[in-house]
């Protein structure tokens, strides 16, 4: 399958810590990484990683930090000949405390993916396109807003479906607004955080029922350690969790989910039977340090019991 993905790549400064320093206190890290992520660039290096050809459209800055972001992309094979390179803003980096127990806490800078240029978007570039991915972050305003929007209405046109994968950052930043850019989705990933957040329900059912009224019927919502729930006009389902032995570092593993999902769907899976390839690779991911520090591939699919699906 071939996939075009839009959102944001960064460089993730990660601090391995007990806990966080009160004002005015300082700690010493365990230690500290760099390591490539980014929700866009997580979502298609898990893709790529799990056998499908990947496009992503993103921008990064032109210092040393640009080569640290892509390194997991061309480690996995995902094409780049849509990226872009900001003279003026730098690539984006995001700041990571990760505790003991995999739990993190972020803080992100607004680089270059915001500036992505939306006057390079070419409609045509879909022709060849089984599905567009892409990360809230991206819709959230600046030039790389209106890119994703021209992207989304040329899959519409041309009938290929649109996931969109929410991230809390992006819900935080655009509020209850966002949700009007989220209806062309065919299908809307979320956890239950950004749910709520985003619809302001009280629970998951309420929270779905107003992105159905809205139009977006097919939801999919990350539970954590529960798993994941399925939620369609047709069937409503929670899928258990894939256990693993240890839970390293949770940073991407929504971003897994995504891919593995996407890779179920495409591959002409029931939704509930993509929900469980999301929730294996979203296990799997946690289980080494860094957003793409632990990519899937389909041996891990079929060690977890899922049969081969079409590439």
């Amino acid at each position: 399958m071939r996939f075009f993905v839009v959102g944001d790549v960064s460089v993730d400064l990660i601090y391995l810590v007990d806990r966080l320093p009160e004002p005015g206190e300082e700690i010493a890290a365990k230690r500290m990484l760099y390591r490539p992520g980014g929700a866009a660039a997580t979502v298609a290096a898990q893709l790529a990683s799990l056998g499908h050809t990947v496009f992503l459209a993103s921008r990064v800055g032109s210092g040393p930090l640009s080569a640290i972001a892509l390194e997991g992309l061309k480690r996995a094979g995902v094409e780049l000949r849509y990226l872009q390179e900001d003279p003026e803003h730098p690539t984006t980096t995001v700041l990571v405390f990760l505790y003991p127990g995999g739990e993190r806490s972020m803080v992100a800078s607004v680089g270059a993916s915001r500036y992505l240029d939306a006057a390079e978007f070419k409609p045509r570039i879909l022709d060849t396109i089984d599905a567009v991915i892409v990360s809230a972050y991206a819709l959230v305003g600046g030039p790389q807003r209106e890119y994703a929007v021209k992207a989304m209405a040329a899959a519409k046109k041309r009938g290929v479906p649109v996931f969109i994968d929410l991230g809390s950052g992006a819900v935080r930043q655009a509020g209850r607004d966002l949700l009007a850019s989220l209806l062309p989705a065919d299908y809307l990933l979320m956890n239950q955080g950004e749910l709520l957040e985003l619809t302001g329900a009280d629970s998951i059912s309420e929270g779905v029922a107003v992105l159905r009224q809205a139009g977006i019927e097919r939801s999919i919502v990350k539970v954590g350690p529960l798993g994941a729930i399925v939620a369609t006009p047709e069937e409503e389902a929670l899928i258990e969790p894939y256990p693993v032995e240890e839970v390293v570092d949770t940073t991407g593993a929504g971003d897994a989910f995504t891919a593995g999902f996407v890779h179920g769907v495409l591959a002409g899976m029931p939704l509930l039977e993509a929900a469980r390839v999301g929730n294996v690779a979203g296990a799997l991911a946690t289980t080494a340090v860094g957003a793409q520090g632990r990519l899937v591939t389909p041996g891990d699919l079929r060690a977890a019991g899922i049969a081969p699906a079409n590439a």
